[in-house]
């Protein structure tokens, strides 16, 4: 086999194994829709609705068809973008999402990249036993122990309410920030050419993004230092070290690339995992994304709101991981060679499944 037609093969069966989940995702979904208490012709119409406006209400809303009709209709309405009306807002829940998730996004991505710079120092370091890690080492620690409402609300005491070096809520200070093709303002103030916005929009960052992204980069620095340590004892690593060569340069040039495998896993599980903590930690710091969006959602019962951000994060999930087998298979050589003859026995080695355990 060769290897591009490998690679087609391997991407064609993760887009097939990500439709299945996300599939799954929607009758699940739809499923507890179903069986919720929530009415949404009450919801729309509400209580004082007379028995002929709740007749053309679920005509209108499809609730008069059998319950596959129902569920297919659903998915219907979900290729062309459409998640429904949030009760609380009386919008479509998509255009809320569009609204809401760019902050979202933009803070999990600065967390995911603050938690993999944090993993490969804990785990380089930790696996060199160089002076200063056990410090790191139980900084790190203790804060991933800590919950993360505790760590947001105890960073807010210090660097806000104590030291006043960091703002306590929101995303930026500026009024009227300028809108920009990516919905980053730490980006689109770089394209503006407005260095002031992009400053600020990163001190409103720090504390959400450390808060969560402590946890997630001692998983990644543990998993990391195992598979070092193990590539240590192999024996190009050890020629490596007979030729004098650095401590430093033995680990991240020769060691690290065929240690990456089992971390890039846990980076992935992770970044699925890290959605969760946004939800908690932009409740805290008022951080206007969907984690905030959903938090005032629940109160009211409004559950299209709450399906649509479900949907979105498995979505985003299912995609993180299959980016993340890709990922390992370009970084591990190896890794690479025993799929290929894996998927000649019809046995894979890798797969959202093995990711999502």
């Amino acid at each position: 086999m060769s290897g591009s037609f490998f690679f087609i093969k391997f991407i064609l069966r993760r887009i097939a194994a990500a439709v299945v989940i996300v599939l799954g995702l929607t009758a699940v979904l739809f499923f507890l829709q179903s069986i919720s208490h929530s009415n949404p012709v009450h919801a729309m119409l509400g209580a004082g609705a007379t028995p002929s406006a709740i007749a053309a209400e679920k005509v209108k809303l499809g609730l008069d068809h059998p319950v596959f009709v129902q569920y297919f209709n659903y998915l219907y309405g979900l290729i062309h973008g459409n998640l429904g009306m949030s009760y609380r807002t009386r919008r479509p829940v998509a255009s809320d999402l569009a609204t809401y998730l760019p902050a979202t996004l933009e803070l999990a991505f600065y967390s995911l990249l603050l938690a993999v710079v944090l993993g490969l120092l804990l785990g380089v370091l930790s696996a060199g036993e160089f002076r200063g890690t056990g410090v790191l080492r139980a900084i790190l620690i203790a804060g991933a122990s800590t919950p993360q409402f505790l760590l947001a609300i105890g960073g807010l005491l210090i660097f806000y309410g104590k030291l006043n070096l960091l703002p306590a809520t929101g995303r930026i200070g500026i009024a009227n920030p300028p809108s920009g093709p990516t919905g980053f303002y730490t980006i689109d103030g770089i394209l503006n050419g407005n260095f002031g916005v992009t400053i600020d929009a990163f001190k409103y960052l720090l504390l959400p993004s450390f808060s969560v992204a402590i946890g997630p980069a001692v998983s990644i620095g543990r998993v990391l230092r195992g598979s070092l340590i193990e590539a240590i004892s192999l024996d190009f690593v050890k020629t490596a070290n007979s030729k004098g060569l650095s401590r430093v340069r033995v680990l991240t040039v020769h060691a690290l690339r065929n240690s990456l495998g089992p971390a890039l896993s846990m980076t992935g599980l992770q970044a699925g995992l890290m959605f969760a903590g946004v939800v908690v930690i932009e409740d805290v710091f008022a951080w206007p994304g969907i984690g905030y969006y959903t938090a005032q959602s629940i109160p009211s019962g409004d559950f299209p709101a709450i399906a649509g951000v479900t949907l979105v994060l498995g979505v985003g999930y299912v995609i993180i991981n299959t980016i993340v087998d890709l990922a390992q298979l370009f970084a591990d050589p190896r890794l690479r060679h025993l799929e290929m003859a894996n998927v000649k026995t019809k046995k894979p080695l890798l797969g959202l499944s093995a990711n999502q355990g």
